[in-house]
């Protein structure tokens, strides 16, 4: 049976699995992300991806990184959290670990292993929407993962929803992160607190008084608690959500929206508002067929299973 291994690469850990082509992980092996240049992390990613070798009879590596990845998916060429600018890291892994590599952007490897393995499973046509400090995006149509002509496809945080809207940190303003993250669900909560505290209670009494201490577990689990004003936060959220997602229908068509991130642990708290707004807001939506938004299945695993999967395509 074909091994291959998947490395989920971020700015504090690196979390590698062994998976087999029907997407069990049979080994883990996770290290903190080391100090230091692009070598040194380098270094880090090879360390990793050389044990679970030396332990498994492994054909190829997978990549899993935040940031721009080129055409080619061999080049970073930026990370926001790793010192890789313009940074040859398929070659420069393959020679440390002596086997085939390829890099891929994080959302898109999630993507792809949401589409093989997880809740996009089936279905052809999907785009998969991780909520979490901000907004990623990975699309597969027609089973190919869509990369663009530069390798810089589905930054779909960044599609610009409000006209002269809330300031972004790519430098626009109004783009759908800004309305549909966690970081948009504690803006909104610790505003809640500030100018009504009675309504947001509940909140400020699990973050003992403090405003500033508001964080997105704490709105959580306020929720599941079913407090109002925490059900119609995440409400406000999903309207959102699904006012995105109804823009993604117009432009791609895709037959399902696979939403994860850790902002979606809410389930249909968070889901079930995206439904009703997306058939809202959905142009022609009576003369249609309307997609299915699912909850991802695979959660943290879903970048190495992806990379690893997409290491053994052709």
């Amino acid at each position: 049976m074909e091994l291959t291994i998947g490395i989920d690469v971020g700015g504090t850990k690196i979390a590698g699995g062994v998976v087999d082509p029907t997407g069990r992980i049979v080994d883990r092996l996770r290290t903190a992300t080391p100090c230091g240049g692009a070598e040194a992390v380098e270094d880090g990613i090879a360390e990793v991806a050389v044990a679970l070798r030396d332990r498994h009879d492994a054909v190829g590596v997978g990549l899993a990184v935040a940031g721009l990845v080129d055409e080619k998916r061999s080049t970073m060429r930026f990370a926001p959290n790793l010192p890789m600018t313009d940074r040859p890291l398929r070659e420069s892994v393959s020679a440390r670990v002596g086997l085939p590599v390829v890099v891929e952007n994080d959302a898109n490897a999630a993507a792809w292993g949401e589409y093989r393995f997880g809740g996009g499973r089936g279905v052809d046509d999907v785009v998969l929407l991780t909520v979490g400090t901000g907004l990623g995006g990975g699309i597969v149509l027609d089973g190919r993962l869509l990369r663009g002509a530069f390798g810089g496809a589905a930054e779909l945080g960044h599609v610009r929803l409000v006209p002269d809207g809330l300031p972004c940190g790519c430098g626009r303003n109004g783009c759908w992160e800004q309305y549909t993250s966690g970081s948009a669900l504690v803006r909104e909560a610790k505003a809640l607190a500030s100018g009504d505290p009675h309504r947001a209670a509940r909140l400020l009494e699990l973050s003992e008084g403090s405003v500033a201490a508001i964080d997105g577990r704490m709105v959580s689990t306020a929720a599941a608690e079913g407090d109002p004003a925490a059900r119609e936060l995440f409400a406000r959220l999903g309207r959102w959500l699904g006012e995105g997602i109804s823009l993604v229908a117009d432009v791609l068509d895709p037959a399902a929206v696979v939403v994860g991130g850790g902002v979606c642990e809410a389930g249909d708290l968070l889901l079930e508002p995206a439904r009703q707004s997306f058939a809202k807001t959905l142009s022609m939506a009576g003369h249609r067929p309307h997609l299915k938004i699912l909850a991802a299945q695979l959660g943290n695993d879903a970048g190495i299973l992806g990379a690893a999967d997409l290491a053994r395509q052709p």
